[in-house]
């Protein structure tokens, strides 16, 4: 029934134009866990908020110490055969555009050009007063010499960062933005803000000018990534979805299937590439 299913999936993506709306899933086995699917862990703590984050200097030094070591995994992961698949398939004109969801910086890693991040990228950090972003990598290196012979681990979350304990934060130092002093913030979207309108009107409009909707590796349970599925269902849009586990989208798909996104996306890939050749 999978093979079937594939070959659906194909027949969808072999007329190109196909806007891609990408989450958590993919990237798990890339080794970054996701939220709600087969390798997601309950969140035990509530989720760093903008509000607390500008609002208390221990909200922030905390935020800061469990996303330096949450950043010695996330800053390794490398591309896996989903993200690489996804990129061939825009290589070879299919895709039209890609908006993910996740933070990771995979998709364009794996040579994938047309990307929006709708949540923003861990890989920027941005100034809250003067709004320059600077990479993260020369965050952590000031963050390393601020913290001579800190060290911590935990596990980490979905989002980046490690749990850790109150006495391991306690003694972790932070560090201001280098050209004006003000509070750093990694370029990503925190709960409580809003993602800037026009990135949102982009991801729109790619999805507008689809001629499929692929959504890969999300459970589709929160507005950010629905509403994009809401919009190509009431333009008639065809909206396929692979994903382990069913998400909130299945009523409007077209076509659904529940499997591994590295074997599922590498076979489909494959199929098309074959295809093209032969034409």
């Amino acid at each position: 029934m999978e093979s079937v299913t594939v070959t659906r999936l194909a027949e969808l993506v072999a007329g190109g134009g196909v806007a891609v709306l990408s989450g958590a899933g993919l990237s798990t086995e890339s080794g970054i866990p996701d939220y709600r699917g087969p390798t997601g862990r309950a969140r035990r703590a509530e989720p760093m908020t903008y509000q607390r984050f500008v609002g208390s200097a221990q909200a922030r030094q905390r935020y800061w110490a469990r996303s330096h070591v949450g950043w010695r995994q996330i800053g390794q992961a490398r591309p896996n055969a989903g993200h690489r698949a996804v990129a061939e398939l825009e290589r070879r004109g299919l895709i039209a555009g890609i908006v993910t969801q996740n933070v990771d910086g995979l998709h364009q890693a794996a040579g994938a050009r047309r990307v929006i991040e709708l949540h923003g990228g861990l890989d920027r950090v941005v100034c809250l007063s003067c709004r320059e972003r600077t990479p993260r990598a020369e965050l952590e290196r000031r963050l390393r010499a601020a913290n001579p012979g800190w060290e911590a681990s935990g596990r980490i979350n979905p989002d980046g960062d490690a749990v850790l304990t109150d006495e391991q934060v306690a003694g972790f130092k932070l560090v201001d933005c280098a050209a004006c002093g003000g509070l750093l913030k990694p370029d990503v979207v925190f709960f409580g803000e809003n993602v800037p309108r026009p990135r949102v009107d982009e991801c729109f409009a790619v999805v507008a000018g689809a001629r499929t909707l692929l959504v890969l590796g999300s459970s589709l349970t929160v507005k950010s990534g629905l509403r994009f599925v809401t919009k190509a269902a009431v333009l008639g849009i065809p909206i396929a979805i692979v994903n382990q586990g069913p998400t909130g989208g299945d009523a409007d798909a077209c076509l659904t299937l529940d499997a591994p996104l590295g074997a599922t996306l590498t076979d489909l890939a494959a199929r098309l590439t074959g295809r093209l050749a032969a034409q």
